[in-house]
């Protein structure tokens, strides 16, 4: 194996595949990077068994790829990286010396270093799956951030872990829950398809950090994978076994009380009433009515906080409920709504936040018990 290439643009695409490799991992291949050379591509490829990304990088007049020699190597990723962003070169050079020592050299700069076998990398099944829509990235974007943060980190629930994707038809359903809050978002498809699946919250902020411009991306759904395919580069996630837990009937239909205000202004309430917290946790409570609304917090060996913010509208009759602040604070921000409404039915019952503007996203909060 023999060739040079754009430092820049191979380094960007050995910096994607390493955020799939684990460093540690009870397989010593796949704390490497894959590197498939052939004449006019390369292909990238970084797995830690449950996510694996494949980047491939054709040659054109950025790339720079001039092929002495076709072939295939695997090198520790933490090693390669560093040793690419390190030369000071535009372009990089890599020869395989003898057997599975390689010389990576560029300018007056030179590394040798040990790979692995190729032959020791586990065969990851890159077939795609039959059941397939497009989404505008950005729309894609915007899904993960309004649900993945409302999944548990839990580990005793594991598909309390994901966001759940379910379709029947052409509009396709995102639920995230740890059980005290819920998030949900609505999205449409082009095509009919059913399916059922939960997809990892790590998988889905990685292709989040994949999104880089508004594209279309082609999503493939199988029985046990899924992939997210943006621009060049693939990332394929394992599916989390188990059923999700039917998470409509914790939706209210009826409401007593309802509050549209401004989402700075009860934003910047709450994060006021975020000082008087003990060992990082905060409740709030919030007492309305047609007249006012008041958000107060107390922690019992700090002090306390109470304050009236400006409001829009209340409907219904006066109404004291408590709940965690970190909560609405997380819930608020991922509508990216200039005006929000609160829907209650009751002091212990959940409530539901939504955006005026855009009612594909659903945001619900349990209240607490605690202080009167």
């Amino acid at each position: 194996m023999n060739f040079k290439i754009s430092k820049r643009l191979f380094l960007n695409g050995l910096q994607v595949v390493s955020r799939a490799v684990s460093s540690i991992s009870p397989l010593p291949s796949l704390s490497g990077i894959k590197i498939d050379i052939t004449k006019d591509k390369m292909i990238l490829t970084g797995s830690n068994s449950d996510i694996s990304i494949q980047k491939e990088l054709k040659n054109d007049d950025d790339l720079k790829l001039v092929v002495d020699e076709e072939g295939s190597m695997l090198i520790d990723s933490r090693y390669l990286v560093d040793i690419v962003k390190k030369i000071d070169s535009d372009t990089i050079n890599i020869e395989r010396i003898d057997g599975q020592l390689y010389k990576i050299y560029g300018n007056d700069a030179e590394y040798k270093i040990n790979g692995m076998s190729t032959h020791d990398y586990p065969m990851i099944d890159f077939n795609e799956p039959s059941n397939k829509f497009y989404i505008d990235a950005y729309t894609l974007l915007k899904v993960i951030n309004q649900t993945t943060f409302a999944t548990s980190d839990k580990e005793n629930k594991p598909v309390l872990c994901g966001v759940n994707f379910k379709c029947d038809g052409d509009t396709v359903e995102c639920i995230a829950t740890d059980s005290y809050r819920l998030a949900r978002k609505y999205f449409k498809i082009d095509e009919s398809l059913k399916f059922n699946v939960t997809i990892p919250r790590k998988s889905l902020n990685e292709i989040a950090h994949s999104i880089e411009k508004d594209e279309k991306v082609k999503v493939a759904i199988g029985n046990n994978k899924c992939q997210f395919y943006v621009d060049n580069t693939l990332i394929q996630s394992r599916l989390i076994d188990g059923a999700y837990p039917e998470t409509s009937r914790l939706i209210p239909t009826e409401f007593k009380h309802e509050l549209v205000v401004d989402s700075r202004e009860i934003l910047n309430a709450i994060d006021r009433a975020s000082l008087m917290r003990n060992d990082g946790v905060y409740f709030v409570k919030l007492v309305g009515n047609e007249d006012s609304v008041t958000i107060s917090s107390k922690a019992d060996d700090i002090g306390s906080y109470s304050g009236s913010i400006n409001i829009e509208s209340w409907t219904g009759q006066p109404l004291s409920i408590t709940f965690s602040g970190r909560y609405i604070l997380e819930a608020i921000r991922t509508l990216e709504a200039s005006t929000i409404k609160i829907s209650f039915s009751g002091d212990m019952r959940p409530f539901v936040i939504t955006s005026l503007d855009d009612n594909s996203v659903l945001q619900l909060v349990l209240p607490v018990r605690t202080y009167n």
